[in-house]
């Protein structure tokens, strides 16, 4: 299990990931209220701007602090042999 840095502390599954996305479009906005209504959205922003999203195979939304271009960059990270990096860039 692969665990992916989004921020502030905060793991997801790697491999449960579906689509990053920016917040910016309406369809997205429509998706982001519609997880809060079901209560399957996962705010990890601590307060912040959200400027990512990351939608998850479980129909969890997960709202994140940095650029969708870094989570993606970490998440690319091939694991190396040493036990920090199966965190996917925590130490990034």
């Amino acid at each position: 299990m692969k665990l992916l840095n989004i921020g502030f502390g905060n793991l997801v599954q790697a491999d449960k990931i579906i689509a990053i996305v920016s917040p910016d479009s309406a369809p997205v906005k429509r998706i982001i209220q519609e997880s809060k209504d079901r209560s399957m959205c996962i705010d990890a922003t601590y307060g912040r701007r959200t400027r990512s999203v990351i939608i998850m195979d479980s129909d969890h939304v997960v709202l994140s602090a940095i650029q969708p271009e870094t989570v993606a960059g970490r998440a690319d990270v091939q694991p190396e042999d040493d036990d920090d990096s199966l965190m996917g860039g925590i130490n990034d």
